[in-house]
């Protein structure tokens, strides 16, 4: 069965632009982080690695901690 996404229109004039939380830039760049997932957590017989797609300033490479998933976000800016 297919499902069709929801397309909602938005007036991009109306939003307001995310930006770099170090220095303000607002073009960002998708990258990934990587994280080693123990053989023991798997189960496999080899350690291995989680992609995790995240973005970040094309100016000054900074991570906004929103960029996070929840579980590595930092805590303090979370609050």
């Amino acid at each position: 069965m297919n499902q069709q996404q929801k397309q909602v229109k938005v007036d991009l004039s109306k939003t307001t632009p995310w930006t770099c939380d170090e220095c303000g830039n607002e073009v960002f760049n998708a990258g990934l982080l990587l994280r080693k997932v123990s053989r023991f957590l798997s189960g496999d017989a080899q350690d291995g690695m989680a992609p995790v797609q995240t973005f970040y300033c094309v100016k000054c490479g900074h991570v906004n901690n929103d960029f996070y998933p929840p579980e590595l976000a930092k805590k303090d800016e979370q609050e």
